[in-house]
């Protein structure tokens, strides 16, 4: 289940059509600049993760030397968005619920305004092993800290950090929330939940079933025309390019 979510994840991140401006080495500074900070102020292990490049910056605060991942105040630049180092770190159970919020999350972001995205973000609580092969409580947090001119996410930022509640609780525990107004959206919300219509759904299942547009019409009794418009809007929605994807990307957000 992990390869799946993870080759979603990838083609939904790294696939995005990104645009180049000139002030992109300025934006690229400044994250950087704030991961180093929180490595720095926080003794996070933060990762500023580059989506167009498919690069990773890894700055390591104390959390990763007393973790046994890399020395203090230790830097590295990695050819891909994908931390393993820490993944392999983290409970594969974790790991899974880590990137199928993360998945929500992205697509939360990409169904609202621009100018609203800044103000989400994602908790959660995770076990990580230590250097003795003991399993931590650690609390990871996710922000998307730069957007390319067309709107699309480019520079994504990820904290780890010790829990302040230190139970190795088998539940893994994530929320997305508002820093504006205080308020959260569990990852099974309805807000998630409602980027398709019951209609949409309905479609969606029957894609899936294998029927074609003229057999979903003549099932829910609608024109073969309003099939294709419900159509063209799952793909709009779930930002993919045909019905095989929508079926995978619906399917593991627990749409249908």
């Amino acid at each position: 289940m992990r390869e799946n979510i993870i080759s979603t994840l990838s083609k939904e991140l790294l696939n995005q059509p990104f645009a180049y401006d000139k002030d992109e080495s300025v934006t690229l500074a400044k994250g950087q600049q704030i991961a180093y900070g929180y490595a720095k102020i926080e003794n996070s292990i933060a990762v500023l993760s580059d989506l167009r490049s498919n690069k990773s910056y890894i700055y390591n605060g104390g959390v990763a030397e007393k973790l046994g991942i890399s020395k203090n105040k230790c830097t590295k630049e990695l050819d891909s968005i994908w931390e393993e180092d820490i993944f392999k770190r983290i409970h594969p159970d974790d790991l899974i619920e880590k990137h199928l919020l993360e998945l929500r999350f992205f697509h939360l972001l990409k169904n609202m305004p621009v100018r609203e995205r800044a103000n989400y973000h994602i908790i959660s609580r995770l076990r990580m092993m230590d250097n003795l092969g003991k399993y931590t409580s650690i609390q990871h947090r996710m922000f998307y800290v730069g957007s390319c001119p067309m709107g699309n996410l480019w520079l994504a930022l990820c904290l780890y950090n010790f829990s302040h509640n230190t139970t190795t609780s088998e539940i893994f525990d994530g929320i997305i929330i508002n820093s504006v107004t205080g308020r959260t959206i569990k990852a099974d919300n309805d807000k998630c939940k409602n980027i398709l219509s019951s209609r949409e759904k309905e479609i969606l299942q029957l894609i899936e079933k294998g029927k074609a547009s003229i057999e979903i019409a003549d099932v829910l009794s609608i024109s073969k025309n309003t099939v294709s418009r419900h159509r063209q809007n799952i793909l709009e929605k779930l930002r993919v390019k045909n019905s095989i994807e929508a079926c995978q990307i619906a399917k593991i957000m627990n749409l249908i």
